[in-house]
């Protein structure tokens, strides 16, 4: 097996590999949509991250992440790469074997960059790919998951009311944004992001054009839910897509069907007006979300990541 920088000439077998791979998850995922090319990767070959194997002159995987970035997962002061759905594959003979000599090589790449984080997203039915990446180190700890928009199977709960807010009223679901991020820092989570003011706040809601679900009691808000296009793979692009950006309940009020009502709300005008699929993302190490998300959608992707000891850093120097 050859390891190569990943090219411009290798474009071509690369998004063909890429798609091969989609499909195949797309066997175990019924409800992701059809898709007939990857997303450009032209970027990966420009910033020089990537790498490509053959064998007998022929690709069977490549491996490219994004430009580093600084203040990973807006709770870290350290540099990441991060190679999203579509920009790696491997052929299924051997992909373990094929990734762990891809990652060695870009691995190098990412350090010299100055990255000591480094994710990786996979195919969420992909076993042996990510068995390779636990045996790097690395860890799972982002999941995409999606649905069809169809109502869940759960019984009415009496004394609350579901709405959608207008964007004058965005402002009303502040506190809970608040208590979310004290959520994130909570055990087993453990993730202390800095939240917004509530003039960024509302001007972040507008600006990805968010829409807010919101379950009211004797008027006030006690759990909601963001809609909005943004999501981190290919396929919320998809015009039949719509996508969970945030969701929160107060503890007062779980355990009484209020989150299952307000999504099926959120269910009935989305697909009243077209949509077709609902998809969410979260992280694997939060319990609450993890237990609910799980029962109603299924997940295709798994997002593992590895942090390097920084004075690696040091010494490459």
């Amino acid at each position: 097996m050859k390891i190569l920088d990943f090219e411009e000439k290798h474009i071509k077998e690369a998004a063909e590999l890429a798609l091969a791979n989609y499909y195949e998850e797309r066997r175990f995922v019924k409800d992701l949509p059809q898709v007939y090319d990857i997303p450009d990767i032209k970027e990966f070959a420009r910033n020089g991250l990537g790498v490509a194997a053959f064998e007998n002159e022929k690709m069977v995987g490549f491996l490219c992440g994004c430009d580093p970035f600084d203040n990973v997962f807006r709770a870290t002061d350290v540099r990441g790469v991060f190679s999203p759905m579509g920009a790696n594959a491997a052929v299924s003979e051997n992909c373990s074997k094929i990734y762990a000599a891809m990652y060695q090589e870009a691995a190098k790449k990412w350090i010299k960059a100055g990255a000591v984080s480094h994710a990786v997203c996979l195919y969420a039915h992909d076993e042996e790919s990510q068995k390779q990446f636990f045996y790097y180190g690395f860890g799972l700890r982002c999941l995409d998951a999606i649905r069809p928009m169809e109502l869940i199977d759960c019984g009415p709960c009496s004394g609350y009311n579901f709405v959608e807010l207008p964007k004058a009223e965005f402002e009303a679901v502040y506190p809970l944004h608040l208590e979310l991020y004290r959520h994130y820092c909570e055990s087993p989570f453990f993730m202390n992001r800095k939240p917004e003011t509530m003039e960024e706040f509302a001007a972040i809601s507008l600006q990805d054009e968010g829409r807010y679900f919101a379950a009211e009691q004797s008027g006030q808000i006690c759990a909601f839910l963001k809609i909005s296009v943004p999501g981190e793979t290919f396929i919320t692009t998809d015009s039949s897509y719509q996508h969970i950006n945030g969701a929160y309940c107060l503890p007062q009020h779980r355990g009484r069907g209020v989150y299952q009502n307000l999504l099926n709300f959120a269910i009935d005008v989305l697909k009243r007006e077209g949509y077709t699929r609902l998809g969410v993302d979260f992280e694997s190490f939060n319990p609450t979300a993890r237990g609910f998300w799980l029962k109603y959608f299924t997940a295709y992707t798994h997002s593992v990541t590895r942090r390097i000891d920084e004075r690696i850093l040091q010494l490459r120097r």
